[in-house]
């Protein structure tokens, strides 16, 4: 005998705000604008209203040209920090969902369609993605970013470059925390996980599409100077990522 079917996803007419904080992107956020464009499919096909937001975190290129004529929304963050970008693009949206991704990288169609069958169930708080970098012949870089996959999933934790969230509860939980220069994406992890525990719901991670997204750190810094950067944050408990210039890899403009 068949066992008997569950219940069907809830039907929902969802708003989703998908939300891309840039820093000097003049080089790749046209091909990652173009790659949600074409993403949002999953979305316009169940009748959802979605709405593109670039935040400029005070770029001097041709991000902010470039965000318009692929038809965002631009806003501004005068201040450096990815925390601050993050949460000024969530303030301007007016969407039920957040959906966060990094300006170098290329969401699929596929990946979009998993995020949207998990809305739909009503039971999912958050969620990431696993990612895929592309680093060619790279195998340092191809073993951390497999170790990374397998943490991810196993603890729940959500990969920056690709978040998404019920906007409810990112404002509960206070958003992105702007006393940290990295690492926020996995102390934004901890709150929605509590959260999720207490309201009875999940924080789930993607892994049958994943993200695609640049290894350009892999090339320009050195294997040595990511070790340091490990080793004194953990040394320093932490400590290291609430200082920009310990943070360096991320705000130093090299692209």
């Amino acid at each position: 005998m068949d066992p008997a079917p569950g219940p069907p996803p809830r039907q929902t007419k969802n708003k989703i705000s998908i939300i891309v904080p840039a820093f000097n992107e003049e080089r790749l956020i046209a091909a990652t604008l173009q790659s949600i464009h074409t993403a949002t499919d999953s979305f316009s096909r169940r009748a959802w209203q979605t709405e593109l937001i670039v935040c400029d975190n005070n770029s001097a290129d041709r991000t902010c040209e470039l965000a318009r004529a692929a038809g965002a929304r631009v806003v501004f963050e005068p201040v450096n920090q990815i925390s601050r970008a993050r949460n000024r693009g969530a303030a301007a949206a007016t969407g039920d969902w957040l959906v966060f991704v990094d300006a170098d990288s290329q969401p699929s169609p596929a990946l979009f369609e998993d995020v949207a069958v998990q809305m739909e169930t009503g039971q999912c708080l958050a969620g990431g993605s696993t990612i895929e970098l592309e680093v060619g012949q790279h195998p340092f870089i191809t073993g951390v970013t497999r170790l990374w996959n397998m943490l991810s999933r196993i603890r729940h934790l959500l990969a920056g470059s690709f978040i998404f969230c019920e906007t409810a509860a990112f404002q509960q939980v206070g958003g992105f925390n702007q006393e940290l220069f990295a690492g926020e994406e996995l102390d934004l992890s901890k709150r929605l996980k509590q959260l999720a525990r207490k309201s009875g719901r999940r924080i789930v991670i993607l892994h049958r599409h994943p993200l695609r997204t640049s290894a350009r750190k892999a090339h320009l810094y050195t294997r040595g100077e990511f070790c340091r950067f490990v080793f004194r944050t953990v040394l320093s408990r932490g400590r290291t990522l609430h200082s920009r210039d310990a943070c360096h890899p991320w705000y130093d403009g090299r692209r």
